[in-house]
């Protein structure tokens, strides 16, 4: 992968992989897009289908049934998906850094031996649970407790905004809870439950302003019984631990985001170059090329800084930076993007049947979730020694 910044050119297998996606989403995601978004229905049949790919084991080594692949294949993917139905690509990402990820970098060789092949076949689903009514970001205003008792970790609280925890194949929820205190500081870890724990609720599905084929729920957690073997990773290292996830998150997010923001660049050159008016194509008039070259510009810019972010963590060099630069720069690529093609689309943007007014629904909440466009600044600068 790391050919790509010397030479410009993406190896053999990462294109032939882009190319397959690429036909996937314009054959099988593209034409059924619309009714999901309109219908709010989870696409089991393009999940599915995006599950015989391998698509949810790219990342993971063979003997947990994945593909063998590495993160930056996923993020290629990820790209391809965006372009034509972010609902897909989220379900996608979710289910990779979210929901497989945090058990194969954390967890015991039980709990990776029984979880991930189910995960990585993408036959199954797994969502993880951080953010409540009043922490996400703020790890400290965590209310969701587990306690310890007779071999078991007894959970009670909430949680909201959970992708994936809802579906008929969601099998898993991994959950923070305060644990205990150290230092009159809370004590946070995270917990493994199984979808059909006694207590467990997944309430119903959150009417949202986009991303409308990804599942959504918030959660409830009533005298929740696993067994103690279910905590995932060090005790009390459940915030800390996820922050790395995060940081790989960043860059699957850019990824979806640049998919997003050149979705509508391409949507967007079609159009121009169909659309008479006053006799000749809208492409010609230097108001709406100029428009559609920033456009073109952001999305390049954005492919950039997460591809620099890919190279330097599958590298094993620090990248907390460049993901957040990544994360940053593509979700408001692909917001302006979103923004300035439905523009050109007149009142036809407008419309839900076309891709640049979806696109401009679900663009927004690329700058808000795994950290949004503050949090990401905070990053950088604090990385900067600020």
């Amino acid at each position: 992968m790391t050919d790509f910044l010397s030479t410009g050119a993406l190896p053999q297998e990462y294109r032939d992989l882009a190319l397959t996606v690429r036909d996937f989403a314009q054959s099988v995601v593209a034409p059924v897009a619309a009714t999901h978004d309109a219908n709010h229905t989870f696409p089991y049949d393009v999940v599915g289908g995006m599950a015989d790919m391998g698509l949810f084991g790219l990342p993971f080594p063979e003997e947990y049934g994945g593909m063998g692949g590495d993160y930056f294949a996923l993020c290629l993917a990820l790209e391809e998906l965006g372009k034509v139905d972010q609902s897909v690509a989220i379900t996608l990402e979710a289910g990779v850094s979210l929901g497989a990820m945090p058990i194969y970098r954390f967890g015991t060789d039980k709990q990776k031996q029984e979880w991930l092949p189910q995960l990585t076949s993408g036959r199954n689903l797994a969502a993880f649970g951080l953010t409540e009514p009043g922490a996400g970001s703020d790890a400290g205003g965590t209310k969701t407790t587990a306690i310890a008792e007779g071999g078991e970790w007894i959970i009670n609280g909430s949680k909201q905004f959970i992708t994936n925890s809802g579906t008929d194949i969601t099998v898993l929820v991994t959950v923070t809870a305060v644990t205990g205190q150290t230092d009159g500081k809370k004590e946070i870890s995270t917990i493994l439950v199984p979808a059909d724990t006694a207590g467990f609720v997944a309430e119903p599905a959150y009417n949202k302003v986009g991303w409308n084929a990804s599942d959504t729920h918030p959660l409830s957690f009533t005298d929740v019984r696993v067994p103690e073997e279910n905590l995932l990773g060090e005790r009390g290292r459940g915030y800390a631990n996820f922050l790395r996830i995060l940081d790989e998150g960043r860059i699957a997010i850019a990824a979806l985001a640049v998919g997003a923001a050149q979705g509508c660049v391409d949507e967007s050159v079609r159009y121009a170059a169909e659309r008479v008016a006053f006799g000749q194509p809208i492409g010609r008039n230097q108001a709406i090329s100029f428009t559609i070259a920033r456009m073109e510009a952001r999305a390049h810019a954005a492919r950039t800084a997460y591809y620099d972010a890919a190279a330097l963590m599958l590298a094993g060099k620090p990248f907390k930076k460049q993901a957040s630069i990544a994360k940053l720069v593509a979700s408001e690529a692909a917001m302006d993007n979103a923004r300035d093609g439905t523009q050109i689309f007149g009142g036809y943007g407008f419309m839900n049947d076309y891709a640049v007014a979806r696109h401009y629904r679900d663009s927004k909440i690329l700058e808000i979730g795994e950290g949004t466009t503050e949090v990401q600044l905070m990053l950088i600068g604090r990385e900067l020694g600020l």
